[in-house]
Protein backbone atom coordinates (compact mmCIF):
# COMPACT_ATOMS: atom_id res chain seq x y z
CA UNK A 1 0.00 0.00 0.00
CA UNK A 2 1.25 3.38 -0.83
CA UNK A 3 -0.24 7.17 0.25
CA UNK A 4 -0.81 9.34 -2.80
CA UNK A 5 0.04 12.32 -1.12
CA UNK A 6 -2.14 15.24 0.19
CA UNK A 7 -5.84 15.39 -0.31
CA UNK A 8 -6.18 18.66 1.76
CA UNK A 9 -6.02 20.42 4.55
CA UNK A 10 -9.22 21.95 6.39
CA UNK A 11 -9.38 25.28 8.25
CA UNK A 12 -11.78 27.30 10.39
CA UNK A 13 -12.93 30.83 9.34
CA UNK A 14 -15.85 32.85 11.06
CA UNK A 15 -16.38 34.67 7.49
CA UNK A 16 -17.36 32.58 4.20
CA UNK A 17 -17.57 35.54 2.01
CA UNK A 18 -14.48 37.68 3.26
CA UNK A 19 -12.78 33.40 2.90
CA UNK A 20 -14.15 33.68 -0.86
CA UNK A 21 -12.68 36.86 -0.95
CA UNK A 22 -8.98 36.30 -0.56
CA UNK A 23 -8.51 32.21 -1.65
CA UNK A 24 -10.72 32.67 -4.91
CA UNK A 25 -10.50 36.33 -6.08
CA UNK A 26 -6.77 37.50 -4.36
CA UNK A 27 -4.95 33.99 -4.77
CA UNK A 28 -7.13 32.83 -7.71
CA UNK A 29 -7.70 29.19 -6.50
CA UNK A 30 -10.77 28.36 -7.76
CA UNK A 31 -14.18 27.57 -5.27
CA UNK A 32 -14.66 24.26 -6.42
CA UNK A 33 -17.36 23.37 -3.89
CA UNK A 34 -19.85 25.10 -1.85
CA UNK A 35 -21.20 22.45 0.56
CA UNK A 36 -22.10 22.30 4.52
CA UNK A 37 -20.47 20.68 7.39
CA UNK A 38 -21.42 17.15 7.54
CA UNK A 39 -21.97 17.52 11.55
CA UNK A 40 -22.69 20.86 11.56
CA UNK A 41 -24.66 21.38 8.80
CA UNK A 42 -25.58 25.63 9.57
CA UNK A 43 -22.00 25.98 8.54
CA UNK A 44 -20.55 26.43 5.20
CA UNK A 45 -17.65 24.18 4.22
CA UNK A 46 -15.76 25.46 1.09
CA UNK A 47 -13.20 23.58 -1.05
CA UNK A 48 -11.06 25.71 -2.84
CA UNK A 49 -7.98 23.55 -5.39
CA UNK A 50 -6.92 23.65 -9.22
CA UNK A 51 -9.61 23.33 -11.94
CA UNK A 52 -10.58 20.11 -10.83
CA UNK A 53 -10.65 20.70 -7.65
CA UNK A 54 -8.04 17.71 -7.61
CA UNK A 55 -6.40 15.94 -4.55
CA UNK A 56 -3.17 17.60 -3.26
CA UNK A 57 -4.37 20.81 -4.63
CA UNK A 58 -7.43 21.44 -2.47
CA UNK A 59 -7.70 23.74 1.29
CA UNK A 60 -11.04 23.51 2.65
CA UNK A 61 -12.87 25.90 4.98
CA UNK A 62 -15.64 25.56 7.46
CA UNK A 63 -17.55 28.76 8.71
CA UNK A 64 -18.09 28.80 12.30
CA UNK A 65 -19.62 33.06 12.40
CA UNK A 66 -18.97 33.56 16.27
CA UNK A 67 -15.53 31.58 16.38
CA UNK A 68 -13.35 33.30 18.17
CA UNK A 69 -9.55 34.09 17.02
CA UNK A 70 -7.51 30.62 17.08
CA UNK A 71 -3.87 30.01 18.43
CA UNK A 72 -2.17 27.09 16.87
CA UNK A 73 -0.13 25.51 19.96
CA UNK A 74 1.04 21.66 20.44
CA UNK A 75 -0.84 18.95 18.09
CA UNK A 76 -1.80 21.53 15.90
CA UNK A 77 -0.55 22.42 11.53
CA UNK A 78 0.45 26.00 12.25
CA UNK A 79 1.67 26.53 8.48
CA UNK A 80 1.19 25.61 4.92
CA UNK A 81 3.45 25.71 2.03
CA UNK A 82 2.11 26.49 -1.36
CA UNK A 83 4.09 25.95 -4.69
CA UNK A 84 4.53 28.22 -7.86
CA UNK A 85 6.75 27.86 -10.38
CA UNK A 86 9.91 30.38 -10.47
CA UNK A 87 11.01 33.30 -8.58
CA UNK A 88 9.12 35.86 -10.94
CA UNK A 89 6.13 34.13 -9.55
CA UNK A 90 7.07 35.02 -5.97
CA UNK A 91 7.85 38.59 -6.86
CA UNK A 92 4.46 38.69 -8.49
CA UNK A 93 2.87 37.72 -5.02
CA UNK A 94 4.94 39.95 -3.17
CA UNK A 95 3.46 42.79 -4.85
CA UNK A 96 0.01 41.23 -5.41
CA UNK A 97 -0.54 41.16 -1.91
CA UNK A 98 1.13 44.62 -0.94
CA UNK A 99 -1.51 46.13 -3.58
CA UNK A 100 -4.08 44.49 -1.01
CA UNK A 101 -2.16 45.95 2.18
CA UNK A 102 -1.07 42.19 2.40
CA UNK A 103 2.39 42.53 4.25
CA UNK A 104 5.03 39.54 2.89
CA UNK A 105 8.33 38.78 3.85
CA UNK A 106 10.91 37.30 1.38
CA UNK A 107 13.25 34.37 1.88
CA UNK A 108 15.80 32.69 0.31
CA UNK A 109 13.09 31.20 -2.68
CA UNK A 110 9.98 31.69 -0.47
CA UNK A 111 8.10 34.59 0.32
CA UNK A 112 5.50 34.41 3.77
CA UNK A 113 2.38 35.62 4.64
CA UNK A 114 -0.51 35.55 6.56
CA UNK A 115 -4.50 35.74 5.15
CA UNK A 116 -7.01 37.99 6.83
CA UNK A 117 -7.55 35.59 10.07
CA UNK A 118 -3.51 35.42 10.31
CA UNK A 119 -3.50 31.68 9.21
CA UNK A 120 0.35 31.13 8.01
CA UNK A 121 1.86 30.36 4.37
CA UNK A 122 4.79 30.02 2.63
CA UNK A 123 5.37 30.25 -0.73
CA UNK A 124 7.96 28.62 -2.54
CA UNK A 125 9.28 27.19 -5.90
CA UNK A 126 7.64 23.92 -6.82
CA UNK A 127 9.18 21.45 -9.44
CA UNK A 128 7.28 19.04 -11.38
CA UNK A 129 3.86 20.56 -11.74
CA UNK A 130 1.80 19.99 -13.99
CA UNK A 131 0.38 23.11 -16.36
CA UNK A 132 -2.44 21.54 -17.11
CA UNK A 133 -3.37 22.15 -13.72
CA UNK A 134 -3.00 25.70 -12.81
CA UNK A 135 -5.98 27.72 -11.96
CA UNK A 136 -7.36 30.33 -14.14
CA UNK A 137 -7.81 34.27 -12.78
CA UNK A 138 -8.40 37.11 -15.26
CA UNK A 139 -5.59 39.20 -13.00
CA UNK A 140 -3.10 36.05 -12.37
CA UNK A 141 -0.57 35.22 -15.34
CA UNK A 142 -0.91 31.40 -15.70
CA UNK A 143 2.92 31.52 -14.72
CA UNK A 144 2.43 33.41 -11.77
CA UNK A 145 -0.51 31.02 -11.01
CA UNK A 146 -0.35 29.23 -7.23
CA UNK A 147 0.07 25.04 -8.26
CA UNK A 148 -1.01 22.64 -5.47
CA UNK A 149 -0.11 22.58 -1.80
CA UNK A 150 3.70 21.41 -1.18
CA UNK A 151 4.47 21.26 2.45
CA UNK A 152 2.92 21.89 6.03
CA UNK A 153 4.56 21.96 9.21
CA UNK A 154 2.81 21.29 12.68
CA UNK A 155 3.89 21.75 16.36
CA UNK A 156 4.80 18.69 18.52
CA UNK A 157 5.92 17.97 21.51
CA UNK A 158 8.11 15.21 21.22
CA UNK A 159 9.19 12.09 18.57
CA UNK A 160 6.40 9.89 19.20
CA UNK A 161 5.05 10.37 15.81
CA UNK A 162 8.17 8.63 14.11
CA UNK A 163 7.11 5.12 13.60
CA UNK A 164 3.74 5.95 12.62
CA UNK A 165 4.74 8.32 9.78
CA UNK A 166 7.87 5.95 8.63
CA UNK A 167 6.35 2.32 9.58
CA UNK A 168 2.67 2.93 9.15
CA UNK A 169 1.76 5.13 6.50
CA UNK A 170 5.15 4.79 4.58
CA UNK A 171 6.56 8.16 4.85
CA UNK A 172 10.51 8.81 4.00
CA UNK A 173 12.74 10.31 6.05
CA UNK A 174 13.88 13.46 4.55
CA UNK A 175 15.93 16.80 5.78
CA UNK A 176 13.84 18.61 8.26
CA UNK A 177 10.45 16.23 8.12
CA UNK A 178 9.26 13.87 6.29
CA UNK A 179 8.06 13.35 2.67
CA UNK A 180 4.99 11.40 1.00
CA UNK A 181 5.47 10.45 -2.46
CA UNK A 182 2.23 9.78 -4.85
CA UNK A 183 2.55 8.97 -8.23
CA UNK A 184 1.74 12.34 -9.63
CA UNK A 185 3.09 14.81 -6.66
CA UNK A 186 5.12 15.03 -3.06
CA UNK A 187 4.86 16.63 0.00
CA UNK A 188 6.95 17.88 3.04
CA UNK A 189 5.53 17.53 6.63
CA UNK A 190 7.66 18.48 9.25
CA UNK A 191 7.59 19.14 12.95
CA UNK A 192 8.63 22.65 15.04
CA UNK A 193 8.96 23.26 18.66
CA UNK A 194 5.50 23.83 20.19
CA UNK A 195 5.49 27.27 21.36
CA UNK A 196 4.95 27.66 25.27
CA UNK A 197 0.77 29.19 24.97
CA UNK A 198 -1.32 25.82 24.39
CA UNK A 199 -3.07 26.19 21.26
CA UNK A 200 -6.84 27.22 20.65
CA UNK A 201 -9.09 26.04 18.29
CA UNK A 202 -10.54 29.01 16.86
CA UNK A 203 -10.78 31.23 13.22
CA UNK A 204 -7.24 31.27 11.63
CA UNK A 205 -6.24 27.80 12.85
CA UNK A 206 -5.81 24.16 10.93
CA UNK A 207 -8.71 21.71 11.85
CA UNK A 208 -7.08 18.99 10.38
CA UNK A 209 -4.86 17.33 7.42
CA UNK A 210 -5.54 14.51 4.97
CA UNK A 211 -3.70 12.17 3.12
CA UNK A 212 -5.04 10.75 0.07
CA UNK A 213 -5.65 6.68 -0.61
CA UNK A 214 -6.27 4.68 -3.77
CA UNK A 215 -9.78 3.90 -3.42
CA UNK A 216 -9.18 -0.12 -2.91
CA UNK A 217 -6.55 0.49 -0.33
CA UNK A 218 -8.67 2.68 1.76
CA UNK A 219 -10.52 -0.12 4.54
CA UNK A 220 -6.59 -1.52 4.52
CA UNK A 221 -5.14 1.86 5.63
CA UNK A 222 -8.20 1.58 8.54
CA UNK A 223 -6.76 -2.02 9.60
CA UNK A 224 -3.22 -0.92 9.46
CA UNK A 225 -3.58 1.96 11.99
CA UNK A 226 -5.90 0.51 14.45
CA UNK A 227 -2.91 -2.11 14.60
CA UNK A 228 -0.90 0.91 16.17
CA UNK A 229 -3.44 0.98 19.01
CA UNK A 230 -4.63 4.40 17.75
CA UNK A 231 -8.29 5.26 17.95
CA UNK A 232 -10.00 5.79 14.25
CA UNK A 233 -13.23 5.94 12.89
CA UNK A 234 -15.49 3.78 11.12
CA UNK A 235 -15.41 4.42 7.01
CA UNK A 236 -17.07 7.48 6.48
CA UNK A 237 -18.90 8.08 3.25
CA UNK A 238 -18.10 12.23 2.88
CA UNK A 239 -19.96 12.08 -0.99
CA UNK A 240 -16.80 13.20 -2.37
CA UNK A 241 -14.54 10.83 -1.05
CA UNK A 242 -14.88 8.00 1.55
CA UNK A 243 -12.64 8.72 5.01
CA UNK A 244 -11.58 7.95 8.08
CA UNK A 245 -9.58 10.17 11.12
CA UNK A 246 -7.43 9.70 13.89
CA UNK A 247 -5.21 11.39 16.00
CA UNK A 248 -1.24 10.88 15.36
CA UNK A 249 1.03 10.12 18.84
CA UNK A 250 1.82 13.85 18.40
CA UNK A 251 -2.24 14.38 18.68
CA UNK A 252 -2.64 16.06 14.82
CA UNK A 253 -5.98 14.87 13.47
CA UNK A 254 -5.01 12.98 10.42
CA UNK A 255 -7.67 12.42 8.04
CA UNK A 256 -7.39 9.36 5.05
CA UNK A 257 -9.48 9.88 2.42
CA UNK A 258 -9.81 8.13 -0.93
CA UNK A 259 -9.15 9.75 -4.25
CA UNK A 260 -12.67 9.44 -6.12
CA UNK A 261 -15.91 10.09 -6.64
CA UNK A 262 -13.94 13.66 -6.99
CA UNK A 263 -16.21 16.84 -6.90
CA UNK A 264 -17.88 16.69 -9.91
CA UNK A 265 -20.27 13.40 -9.26
CA UNK A 266 -22.79 16.38 -8.09
CA UNK A 267 -21.81 19.20 -10.16
CA UNK A 268 -21.13 20.28 -14.19
CA UNK A 269 -17.22 20.40 -13.92
CA UNK A 270 -16.97 23.33 -15.93
CA UNK A 271 -19.01 24.80 -13.34
CA UNK A 272 -17.82 24.13 -9.68
CA UNK A 273 -18.63 25.50 -6.98
CA UNK A 274 -21.08 27.75 -8.28
CA UNK A 275 -24.38 26.21 -6.37
CA UNK A 276 -25.24 25.42 -3.23
CA UNK A 277 -24.08 21.77 -2.91
CA UNK A 278 -25.84 19.88 0.12
CA UNK A 279 -24.46 16.27 1.85
CA UNK A 280 -27.24 13.88 0.79
CA UNK A 281 -28.13 13.14 4.43
CA UNK A 282 -28.88 16.87 4.80
CA UNK A 283 -30.56 17.43 1.65
CA UNK A 284 -33.74 17.33 3.25
CA UNK A 285 -32.58 20.99 5.28
CA UNK A 286 -32.18 22.53 1.89
CA UNK A 287 -35.11 25.30 2.02
CA UNK A 288 -34.14 25.82 5.60
CA UNK A 289 -30.56 26.00 5.52
CA UNK A 290 -30.63 28.47 2.30
CA UNK A 291 -32.36 31.29 4.15
CA UNK A 292 -30.02 30.75 7.36
CA UNK A 293 -26.33 30.54 5.28
CA UNK A 294 -25.61 34.23 4.52
CA UNK A 295 -25.02 34.12 0.49
CA UNK A 296 -21.80 33.94 -1.08
CA UNK A 297 -20.79 35.41 -3.94
CA UNK A 298 -18.35 33.17 -6.48
CA UNK A 299 -16.05 35.34 -8.63
CA UNK A 300 -16.03 32.66 -10.82
CA UNK A 301 -19.59 32.46 -11.44
CA UNK A 302 -19.90 35.97 -11.36
CA UNK A 303 -17.01 36.06 -14.59
CA UNK A 304 -18.99 33.35 -16.13
CA UNK A 305 -22.56 35.39 -15.96
CA UNK A 306 -20.64 38.27 -17.77
CA UNK A 307 -19.23 36.00 -20.41
CA UNK A 308 -22.79 34.87 -21.63
CA UNK A 309 -24.24 38.52 -21.18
Amino acid sequence: MKLQGLHHITMITRDAQRNVDFYADLLGMPLVKKTVNFDQPDAYHLYYGDEQGSPGTSLTWFEFRDAASGRAGAGMVHQIKLGVASDRALEFWEHRLGSHGYSAETGSGSLRFRDYDGLAFELVVADGDDPALRPVHPQIPAEHAILRVVGARAYAQSDASVSLLTDTLGFNAEPDGYGVQGERRHFHWAYDPPPDLPGQQGAGTIHHIAWASNDAEHPRWRARVVETGAHVTDVIDRDYFYSICFREPSHVLFEIATLSPGFAVDDDPAHLGETLRLPRQHEHLRQRLEQLLTPVINPRAAQHRETRT
